[in-house]
């Protein structure tokens, strides 16, 4: 099924998944704003929304269907008949529809969730993949909290799921409880045990309650998955999905790994800033790819070796994820080296002597003021030549 092996296939729910978070919700034109943005990113999939849920919710996936035509659009459903006629309706515009349903897989969520038994759980799977398989092509299956699911189950599910017409199985860690070797190992068993499994493409969908997330994607990749779901910024529910952003870049860092995405890296940092500005969701400075101290050097010793070379401290150039250039940022714990480097800049070029002197004079000011700008070097050199 798949022309080639090596690629990983992204999906992204910022607008699904991403847009659960309280007090982010977003206009139709918003989303559809953000969904042309993934297109031009290069994403292979866009999960709209969840028809079922609400009219806002059923409208944003039939505006999106109409206005990208190069990713896949994506609807969510529970395992029921009501749920998939409804994403059938509100994908009737797609050029390229898929039906994400599914339901429980471990038996936690069986007992205290369905209140049912595994044999029924696997009835309803299988029912609900025949029943979207009348409507759509594309039928992708998630296995809910399959990161707690027994394994033997777990391989069960996906085998009859995809006999029943799953071209996607979703192994979602719902509850971010995973280790990577755990959640990879799954992934590997399911690859080695599931006979039917060149059948269908493995995604990963990991959450981020314990800050392994992009760890456990990376595992789950490792180990023979080849679609990716996440979000922008890592935004979602609780503690956030996967950051797509970090996956895509941790791929093309390691290449030795030897996966590709179809992603143009350059357009994140904008992507990123819209989709904070938009959900009001500020990205902390030191988040990784995108935050703003992501690519800021401050201790005198990493800034020397910057200067010297930027790949002393640099694996990612900020110019691959479309970020303004690096920045030496001045403070305390800044060297001889980033104070020569910014007098330069501004036009100050000094003996060893000078350097020195203006240097105990920058410390001075340091220590008075959290971070230094142009115009605090200004007047400091302003002062000495008074002086």
């Amino acid at each position: 099924m798949l022309h080639d092996p090596n690629r990983v296939y992204v999906f992204d729910t910022t607008l699904r998944d991403g847009e659960q978070v309280p007090g982010c919700q977003l206009t139709t034109p918003e989303k559809i704003e953000i969904a042309k943005e993934l297109e031009a990113l290069g994403v292979d999939i866009i999960e709209a929304g969840f028809p079922i849920s609400s009219p806002g919710d059923f409208q944003s996936v039939v505006e999106l269907s109409k206005a990208v035509s190069e990713p896949i659009i994506c609807a969510l459903t529970r395992a029921n008949k009501g749920d998939i006629d409804s994403a059938v309706a509100a994908l009737k515009y797609a050029k390229r529809p898929r039906i994400h349903t599914g339901i429980g897989s471990s038996d936690m969520h069986i007992k205290h969730k369905f209140n049912s038994t595994r044999e029924e759980i696997l009835e309803r799977a299988v029912e609900a993949v025949k029943y979207a398989k009348q409507f759509v092509e594309d039928i992708e299956f998630y296995a809910e909290d399959a990161g707690r699911a027994d394994i033997q189950f777990l391989a069960q599910m996906v085998e009859a799921v995809i006999g029943a017409g799953a071209t996607v199985v979703n192994i979602p860690d719902t509850n971010g409880y995973c280790l990577p070797d755990q959640y990879g190992s799954k992934i590997k068993f399911l690859k080695e045990n599931v006979k039917n499994i060149d059948q269908a493409i493995i995604s990963v969908h990991c959450h981020n309650d314990l800050g392994l997330a992009t760890a456990n994607s990376i595992a789950g990749l490792q180990n023979g998955a080849r679609q990716i779901e996440g979000t922008i910024n890592g935004i979602g529910e609780r503690a956030g999905n996967t950051s797509i952003e970090e996956v895509v870049m941790i791929l093309k860092t390691h290449q030795v790994l030897g996966l590709h995405t179809h992603i143009n890296s350059k357009n994140f940092y904008e992507l990123s800033r819209m989709v904070s500005s938009q959900m009001r969701m500020p990205v902390q400075p030191n988040k990784a790819i995108v935050g703003s101290n992501a690519f800021a050097h401050s201790s005198g010793i990493h800034q020397d070796g910057f200067l010297k070379n930027r790949e002393n401290y640099e694996i990612i150039r900020p110019e691959d994820v479309g970020f303004p250039d690096a920045s030496i940022v001045l403070t305390a714990r800044s060297g001889r080296h980033a104070l020569k480097f910014h007098l330069e800049r501004l036009g100050f070029n000094l003996s060893k002597e000078e350097l020195g002197e203006a240097y105990h004079r920058f410390l001075t000011v340091a220590d008075s003021k959290l971070d230094i700008n142009d115009q605090d070097l200004l007047l400091m050199m302003d002062k000495s030549q008074l002086a």
